[in-house]
């Protein structure tokens, strides 16, 4: 019995084996088939326009489907990596998170939309390690439960609302959390400082209230933490200093106040501390400076006071240093120039006082240093650009003295040089005018001197130039050898002889100003070649001869100076003719004969005129009237009384001539309305357009109507009817007046008025086009440019070529026409009218921050708004979202978080991502950012001017080099 049990054993033993094997297999099939339902399930439920799932069908085995990685021994889903394959649909509840095995899933940088699944954390596989579902459009609250062993979850870049779930503290396993770029409201829970294990925690760019946890301190793993871009408040807690593991820290753009925590210096591994944009105050705790690993250290735009310590010279490591906009005082510290690896050195804005460091940058390896505003004296070292790389050196309103250095004129490496507003003396280098790279020079009101003319200049990439306000002589140089200058300012200096004729040669010539010299001779006719010029000013010179009449024919000419010379002959009558031209100044010459009354001579105000012996013009002018005087011979004096009649009558046809009203001015018309004030800005308005007209218009539904239909100049018009006429102020017309007289391709013109003592109406020219914030996410991005470009010359144009200056006042895409050009049309708000018309437009989100403060609007608040505009061309997003909420300049802060810590596709319009649009430059998009961060700048007096927005557009669209995105500097 013993044998026969001994043979049956094996038998029993394979028997159970393949009963293992059977259920085995049955379970796989069974658990296979579950996730191939999932997972066809999941892709029924969304859209996929470039296939990238079109293998997922019975022509494959499910582990060979995109996307899909299956574990090794037992052929289920172990990883989905669907990342960036530009799908877009909703999460149902039963959808892939439900995968039994799933370890990884990715579905970042998609479309998703909708509310994560409520049950996503609560429900899920108890294996999932990995879950990524950031950069979507992903909207509602963060769903509450928790999934034990997950170590990664990214959310970050969606559209998420609410509070922080405090069963955020639940995820005890978690290493990385990253819930940033959302619209998240409350507290940071106390909870989240139970998850001990986590490493890297960012809650940046969300709208986060209230203190930082103080409970932080148990968290002995994190290495990285980010909750910039909120609104936390209170003090940066002491316990921070506890977390030994840190590396990065970063507590940006919050209303933090107190001082630095002493305590911060017990973070031996910390390599970068950034807390730019709070309001701590106080001076920098000696213990900072004991942070031997630092890279990067930015206490920028603070309240920070007090002297910078010598102890920064054991920051050995540091390679940028950023501690601009405080009130630090004392001397720079010599320390710094024992740095080796100190990059960028941006201290300006402040009170330093001293000299600066003479062995600067001889040690270290500096490519960008600003100690601009500042109360700087002594030299400049010598040294600054031992490192051959320096690119950026800003100095500008110091008291700094002596000349420029010669090493410095051989730093071939630079390409943005301002000195201005010191007290800089001695002579420009040979070497200094032939650097390579230079495209902006500004060493204006210095004391520099000597003799330009006679020294070679070649500086190939030379844009902008001003020498202005120091004591050049001699003749001025042929060329500066760059055919690139936009700006050329050479003006308040003692430069003689001639204008040399070369200077037509200056195709992309913007600004010139020659004013205040000791020049002679006449005006070159080869300037008028110069078709992109804007202002000339040649003021305050001896220059002689007449005023070329070829600058009638430069196209976009609007201010002209030629005050304070020795000019004679007559005002070429072409010059009133010239629509560009807004203001001109031509007195205290020797010109005489009549003044033109038309074009910018219709207002000219005396001042612009005295000093000639010129007569006519418009009443403004304060000219006498111009006498016809002939120089006749004895035999007509007879012939005259013989044709007495004739004479009479030719005195008669004048007299009636004289009398003939002009088309401009006011005229006053009788129809069965009453009587009615017509006045029109345009003589062919004038031929073609009726009181009638203009009052059947206004009784249209869309107020527009074509003029006179007799007319040869029949054109289409737009009538806005005034309201309660007996409260516009009296001022408003003639204010109006001045309106009438702009004329620019990027603004709708206003080209009369009708008024009675019950109606009044204003006459614009129409616009066939649609509002930009109709057909914004429709532009590709070559259209948005030139959108950009034009709406940045309509306020060029207003703020530097109109005197006064115009003030836009709402700035917003509802205030742009895009014409079938794809030019953009500026509509101007009523002078006189801003605080009563606009009284909704204060608290539009296109308001600058002191203008919903003060009620009072400014040229930076117009510049504020175009900042707004241009973020939402590069973003297709509006300040007045909904994911921004209620947040104080949610988008700007929002955009500012993009710029530093985002990759281009995440905060990038998709309509003009790179790689969806071959027109697309990735360069050119980050440097509209950047200066859409500059012109929505907090302080108004950090924003660029129009002129600056302008150039630097201009400029930024030719850029095809690599951008570097360091943070901003105020140097724009």
């Amino acid at each position: 019995m013993a044998k026969t049990g001994a043979q049956a054993s094996p038998v029993v033993v394979f028997s159970m084996f393949m009963l293992f094997i059977v259920l085995f297999f049955s379970f796989v099939v069974s658990d296979n088939g579950k996730e191939v339902e999932i997972l066809l399930s999941f892709k029924s439920s969304i859209y996929d326009p470039s296939g990238f799932l079109s293998n997922w069908d019975s022509s494959a085995t499910f582990c060979q489907w995109h996307g899909v990685t299956c574990n090794n021994n037992l052929s289920h889903v172990d990883k989905l990596d669907l990342s960036a394959k530009n799908l877009t649909g909703k999460l149902v509840s039963s959808s892939i998170f439900h995968l039994p095995f799933i370890q990884t899933l990715n579905i970042s940088n998609n479309q998703f939309y909708g509310e994560i699944p409520e049950d996503i954390f609560s429900s899920s596989s108890s294996s999932l390690r990995f879950l990524n579902l950031s950069n979507n459009n992903f909207t509602g609250q963060i769903p509450s439960g928790s999934i034990r062993g997950l170590e990664v979850l990214d959310l970050s870049n969606n559209m998420l609302s609410g509070k922080i779930p405090p069963e955020i503290g639940s995820f005890y396993s978690l290493k990385f959390l990253d819930l940033g770029g959302n619209v998240l409201v409350g507290e940071i829970p106390v909870s989240i400082t139970n998850i001990t294990s986590l490493q890297f925690l960012t809650l940046a760019s969300n709208q986060l209230v209230g203190p930082i946890p103080h409970g932080l301190s148990k968290m002995k793993s994190l290495e990285w933490i980010y909750v910039g871009y909120n609104n936390l408040s209170g003090q940066i807690p002491e316990e921070i200093g506890m977390l030994t593991s840190l590396n990065h820290l970063d507590l940006v753009y919050n209303n933090l106040t107190g001082e630095i925590p002493s305590s911060l210096g017990n973070l031996s591994d910390l390599q970068y501390l950034f807390l730019y944009q709070n309001k701590l105050t106080g001076s920098i705790p000696d213990s900072i400076f004991g942070l031997k690993k630092l890279v990067s250290l930015d206490l920028s735009d603070n309240s920070l006071s007090g002297e910078i310590s010598e102890l920064v010279i054991h920051l050995q490591n540091l390679e940028i240093l950023h501690l601009f906009g405080n009130i630090f005082t004392g001397k720079i510290p010599k320390a710094l120039t024992s740095l080796p690896r100190l990059q960028v050195l941006q201290l300006w804005s402040n009170r330093l006082s001293g000299e600066i460091p003479e062995s600067l940058g001889r040690n270290n390896n500096l490519t960008i240093l600003d100690l601009s505003t500042n109360n700087l004296t002594g030299r400049i070292p010598d040294g600054l650009c031992s490192s051959s790389r320096l690119f950026k050196l800003i100095l500008f309103s110091n008291s700094l003295e002596g000349a420029i250095p010669k090493n410095l004129s051989t730093c071939t490496s630079l390409q943005r040089v301002r000195l201005q507003n010191n007290r800089l003396s001695g002579e420009l280098s040979s070497e200094f005018t032939k650097l390579p790279l230079v495209y902006f020079l500004d060493v204006s009101n210095n004391d520099l001197s000597g003799n330009i003319g006679d020294q070679e200049w070649d500086m190939p990439a030379l844009e902008m130039l001003s020498l202005a306000g120091n004591r050049f002589s001699g003749r001025l140089p042929n060329s500066f050898g760059s055919q690139k200058i936009e700006d050329l300012d050479l003006s308040g200096n003692g430069f003689s002889g001639t204008i040399p004729r070369s200077f037509g040669s200056l195709t992309e010539l913007m600004q010139f100003s020659l004013s205040g010299n000791k020049l002679i001779g006449e005006i070159p006719e080869e300037l008028s070649s110069c078709k992109k010029l804007v202002s000339l000013d040649l003021s305050h010179n001896q220059l002689s001869g007449q005023i070329p009449s070829g600058f009638a024919e430069m196209p976009v000419l609007s201010q002209l100076d030629l005050s304070d010379n020795q000019l004679s002959g007559e005002v070429p009558p072409q010059l009133g003719k010239m629509e560009s031209l807004i203001q001109v100044n031509v007195s205290h010459n020797h010109l005489h004969g009549s003044l033109p009354s038309t074009g910018a001579f219709l207002a000219i105000n005396s001042s612009a005129v005295s000093g000639n012996d010129l007569c006519g013009g418009a009443e403004t002018s304060g000219l006498p009237p111009c006498r016809k005087v002939k120089n006749l011979n004895w035999w007509f004096y007879v012939a005259c009384s013989l044709v007495a009649l004739v004479l009479l009558a030719f005195a008669a046809f004048g007299f009636i001539f004289i009398r003939k009203r002009n088309n401009l001015e006011l005229k006053r018309v009788e129809n069965e309305d009453g009587i009615w004030e017509l006045q029109f800005f345009d003589s062919n308005v004038s031929k073609s357009v009726t009181v009638d007209d203009i009052t059947l218009s206004a009784k249209q539904v869309n107020g527009i109507c074509r003029g006179n239909k007799s007319s040869a100049n029949d054109f289409q018009f737009v009538v806005k009817e005034m309201n309660d006429v007996n409260s516009i102020p009296s001022s408003f017309w003639s204010e109006i007046k001045q309106l009438g007289k702009l004329q620019h391709p990027n603004l709708v013109n206003l080209i009369g008025t009708c008024r009675s003592d019950k109606n009044a109406y204003l006459v614009y020219e129409y616009i066939k086009g649609k509002l930009l914030s109709e057909i914004l996410h429709e532009l590709t991005w070559e259209r948005r440019r030139k959108i950009a470009m034009g709406i940045a010359k309509a306020l060029k144009f207003l703020h530097s070529y109109c005197s006064p200056s115009i003030i836009v006042g709402d700035m917003s895409p509802e205030r742009v026409i895009v014409d079938g050009k794809d030019e953009p049309r500026l509509r101007l708000s009523l002078p006189g009218l801003l605080s009563t018309e606009n009284k909704a437009f204060i608290s539009s989100a296109y308001v600058a921050p002191e203008t919903r403060e003060s009620k009072d609007m400014s040229e930076k608040s117009d510049i504020y708004g175009f900042g707004l505009i241009l973020i939402e061309l590069l973003t297709g997003k509006s300040p007045a979202d909904a994911e921004f909420g209620d947040q104080h300049q949610s988008m700007v802060e929002w955009a500012r978080y993009c710029y530093s810590d985002c990759h281009l596709d995440m905060w990038v319009d998709p309509m003009i991502r790179p790689g969806h649009a071959s027109d697309v430059n990735h360069n050119q998009i980050v440097e509209t950012l950047n200066l859409a961060l500059h012109c929505t700048a907090g302080d108004p007096t950090a924003r660029p001017s129009a002129t600056d927005v302008s150039k630097t557009l201009q400029s930024a669209f030719r850029i095809t080099s690599c951008v570097s995105t360091l943070k901003l500097s105020s140097s724009v």
